[in-house]
């Protein structure tokens, strides 16, 4: 005896999901959490906090910036100290959601150690004498908007770290093998 999908439905109580609409509902909101960074805010957590070094100036910082759905001016202060210009000592603020981003990055490959980074922000001087002297720095940098940054996660392999990222398809993607690092954006997804 065949069932319709009509009959099926019928069979529950009003007001309550089916088997299969609770399973599509499960696989959605997993689908959802998995591949947006935007997405963290829907992480079930009270805190959120990242850890940096960064390698030209050898400072680090531990810092808690969202906390029970409120971002805080505290660890964003610190973490935008961290991540400034070190040519120039400018600090810019750092998009919340590249800082999601990252957040949600470290979890996908389990890590809890600090992300080591080679460039956050970066000043439109910094920007232009750096594209003087390489063909690869672009015009118009996410850099300059504080909304990317160059990093690597020690004991992560970086082809893990660069896919983790893909996966996530919340912005861009460079993978610098060579030079050890990827850079991630929250700009349009692509990559390079």
């Amino acid at each position: 005896m065949t069932k319709s999908k009509d009959a099926d439905r019928r069979s529950v109580p009003q007001g309550m999901l089916g088997r299969r609409d609770f399973l599509c509902l499960g696989a959605a909101t997993a689908a959802a959490l998995v591949m947006s960074p935007v997405a963290a805010k829907t992480i079930p957590a009270t805190e959120r906090q990242l850890r940096f070094r960064n390698l030209h100036t050898g400072e680090a910082t531990t810092a808690v910036y969202w906390s029970d759905g409120i971002y805080l001016p505290d660890g964003m202060q610190e973490i935008n100290s961290v991540l400034r210009d070190h040519r120039t000592d400018e600090v810019h603020p750092m998009d919340n959601d590249l800082l999601n981003f990252l957040y949600v990055l470290q979890r996908s490959v389990g890590s809890q150690k600090s992300y080591e980074v080679i460039s956050g922000y970066r000043s439109p001087a910094t920007n232009e004498s750096l594209r003087n002297k390489s063909s690869g720095v672009a015009k118009r940098s996410y850099h300059m908007q504080g909304k990317a940054i160059d990093i690597r996660l020690p004991g992560c392999d970086l082809k893990k770290l660069q896919q983790a990222a893909l996966e996530l398809k919340a912005g861009g993607v460079g993978y610098y093998p060579k030079s050890g690092f990827i850079h991630v954006d929250v700009g349009p997804a692509r990559s390079w």
